[in-house]
């Protein structure tokens, strides 16, 4: 990748940590992804969620509408992934308890 391609990723990331709050965060979104995009990323967020809660596949198939091979995605990335999602969500769990 080039550093001209590289600086244009990376502005996508930069204009996602300028969003002022929950709102202006929802409206981008709906500005940039199609609605099934939208729907992909809620349902796995979802999905990562009820996995975190060691919800079994098939709870969490029947409940999200996802499909198993979305959930076993999920899980990979939940497991073997740069443990981001993991760590936000911890802190999101964190914020609502406080």
């Amino acid at each position: 990748m080039s550093k001209s391609e590289k600086k244009k990723s990376l502005n996508m990331y930069k204009a996602i940590l300028s969003l002022k709050d929950l709102k202006e965060c929802q409206e981008f979104f709906e500005d940039i992804c199609s609605m099934s995009e939208l729907y992909s990323m809620e349902q796995r967020y979802e999905v990562a969620e009820m996995l975190q809660e060691e919800k079994v596949y098939t709870e969490i198939m029947k409940e999200t509408g996802a499909s198993s091979a979305t959930v076993s995605r999920v899980k990979r990335m939940l497991f073997y992934g740069t443990g981001c999602l993991d760590r936000i969500m911890k802190r999101l769990r964190s914020n609502e308890s406080e």
